[in-house]
């Protein structure tokens, strides 16, 4: 099973959580979006992204129009980005990333929950030099073949490709996604991609039993209902 598997099934995971953490999550990042790129969709790649996967994930047209008139009624609300690395039990490691407007509130939230779990918190690029910081894009209709002829055409250098059961998948740098998804939109128009993600993917994996599995799946729960917490990557195999 390829990398793309574990990010699909993050995602999965993710929208199967509660449903007012889900639509949080998309308000905080689509607000922040439209703030910093303005609230036009064909101008602003990262909002028109943001909206198309939250109508993917069925959050209410309601929850994103409000995050988006926020900002036109000139609400200035500041959300920064931070993330927490963390070492876990028998070499497992995780990234906690939040996207909060009170930075104490999410350490203070995050340290709670690992000491419940009893795990440490590691020191800034202690953990994340362990991981690759990657967009990926996945597709059908395509060879492997065609699709890197088409964005090497474009100009564009990919980190990874792959099939997977007639998907193609595409690994790039972050700042690349909106291109390469352009560039395929490009070859096949009116394209629908299955995935359309910007990751940390760890570079090695690990397999946890016994206690070890338990603290770190209590960990991953107890992360979940962090108010501040957007994604969690790991490197556990579940």
């Amino acid at each position: 099973m390829g990398r793309a598997y574990e990010v699909r099934k993050a995602s999965i995971q993710k929208t199967g959580a509660a449903k007012a953490k889900l639509y949080s999550m998309y308000a905080r990042e689509i607000y922040q979006a439209a703030k910093n790129g303005g609230i036009e969709l064909e101008g602003n790649p990262t909002l028109k992204r943001l909206v198309e996967k939250a109508k993917k994930d069925q959050v209410p047209n309601d929850i994103v129009n409000r995050a988006i008139e926020k900002v036109n009624s000139g609400a200035d609300e500041t959300y920064t980005e931070v993330n927490y690395e963390i070492f876990g039990p028998s070499g497992s490691t995780a990234i906690v990333s939040c996207l909060t407007d009170n930075v104490n509130r999410s350490v203070s939230s995050v340290r709670a929950v690992i000491n419940k779990c009893h795990v440490k918190m590691g020191a800034q690029g202690s953990v994340n030099y362990m991981y690759d910081h990657l967009c990926i894009v996945s597709f059908k209709g395509l060879s492997e073949e065609d699709t890197l002829d088409t964005l090497l055409e474009a100009g564009l250098d990919i980190v990874d490709i792959e099939t997977e059961n007639d998907e193609v998948i595409v690994y790039g740098a972050p700042n690349d996604l909106n291109k390469i998804k352009e560039a395929i939109a490009a070859k096949l128009p009116n394209i629908e991609f299955d995935l359309d993600e910007i990751t940390m993917l760890p570079k090695d994996k690990v397999t946890l039993t016994g206690e070890d599995k338990e603290t770190f799946e209590r960990m991953l729960n107890l992360l979940d209902e962090v108010e501040d917490v957007q994604h969690v990557y790991h490197n556990v195999i579940l």
